[in-house]
């Protein structure tokens, strides 16, 4: 037990240095967002952690890789989502050079995300065994359905309190 506290201790601070200054941008998010988001990075730091049964050694050495790695899904995701605002809702109102312009950048994007996979999935070899580089990839999924489910149950949750 000394050791997942030691591994995740040693995740937050990671994580923490690795903060940095947003520039002016987008307004900021509703009140209590950043902590909720906050609150679910820890949730996952911890289960990929105690997943991988990182050794301090091991999480010293992926934890800053891990998060170059989100940083650039991040980003692309992000750009992907504006391109998304601006083609707009109903795309059955696109020309069909426009829904075709629509399907070529969901499909560069696609293939961005999984050019980002192959890069960091190099480095991820580098700095743990292939077995836990594994263990890494089934722990990214079955935390988003534990998120998912946890999700859920509170927004059944909140349904049942209105009735």
């Amino acid at each position: 037990m000394k050791k997942i506290t030691a591994i995740v201790f040693s995740g937050f601070l990671l994580a923490a240095g690795l903060c940095k200054a947003q520039p002016d941008g987008p307004p900021p998010p509703p009140p209590g967002m950043e902590e909720k988001k906050e609150q679910v990075e820890s949730m996952k730091i911890a289960f990929i952690t105690q997943k991988l049964d990182l050794t301090p050694e091991e999480a010293q050495q992926f934890w800053p890789v891990y998060n170059k790695y989100r940083d650039e899904l991040d980003k692309l995701r992000e750009n992907h989502h504006k391109n998304m605002e601006k083609a707009g809702k109903d795309l059955s109102g696109l020309s069909d050079q426009e829904a075709e312009q629509f399907v070529d950048n969901e499909i560069a994007f696609r293939q961005s995300e999984v050019d980002i996979l192959k890069k960091y999935h190099t480095q991820f070899k580098k700095v743990l065994p292939v077995k836990k580089v594994a263990l890494f990839y089934r722990a990214e999924e079955e935390f988003k359905r534990e998120l998912l489910r946890r999700m859920q149950k509170q927004k059944q949750g909140m349904g049942m309190q209105r009735q």
